[in-house]
């Protein structure tokens, strides 16, 4: 069983993965490779003069890699209760177990529904409806997290990518029992 699974590699899913992975966490991100980050162009994201979409997330994956997460390229069909967390399904057949879910779907929160984690109406436009989450990405659902736009923060990329890094922190607090924080520093010069 995994720490964490995240269901999404848009920059929510992506920097929730990037974090928990860098803790030490197990962690799956689940992907169905269909956000709408793919189809973006930014010139307004912090540290980035420009890239396109298909990049930022080219980029996302191979960071959360790197730290250790495991990408699953699949898409994540339903969730159920098991002890001692959940079980996720997905298209291709696979399943994975997990503590805690991050539900970083972007503009879909057919999974979650499933599970049972409460909706309201959407906050951004073209938004049916989004989790209700508290103020740390909790869910209605005890374990399960949404962050991103399905967790009502605006739909830009460099917002998104702060909500999945607040939540991701929020849970790697809640499993060491203390307020994580994760800070590099350069290194010096041999």
């Amino acid at each position: 069983m995994y720490d964490i699974a995240i269901i999404g590699a848009g920059p929510a899913g992506a920097s929730a993965a990037i974090f928990t992975a860098k803790a030490g966490k197990s962690t799956v991100v689940i992907d169905s490779d269909k956000g709408v980050t793919r189809r973006a162009w930014f010139e307004n994201y912090y540290g980035i003069m420009e890239i396109d979409g298909p990049s930022l997330v080219d980029i996302g994956v191979a960071q959360l890699k790197k730290l250790g997460a495991e990408y699953v390229l699949d898409e994540a069909t339903d969730i159920s209760a098991v002890e001692g967390g959940f079980s996720i399904a997905t298209a291709g057949g696979a399943s994975f177990q997990a503590k805690h879910v991050v539900l970083a779907t972007g503009m879909s929160v057919e999974v979650g529904e499933k599970l049972g984690a409460k909706t309201v109406p959407g906050t951004e436009p073209r938004i049916k409806s989004i989790f209700e989450v508290d103020a740390a990405g909790r869910t209605s659902v005890p374990g399960v997290w949404a962050a991103g736009t399905v967790a009502g923060v605006s739909m830009h990329g460099v917002i998104t990518a702060g909500d999945g890094a607040k939540v991701a922190i929020n849970i790697i607090s809640e499993l060491n029992g203390e307020r994580y924080v994760d800070h590099d520093v350069i290194k010096p010069k041999a």
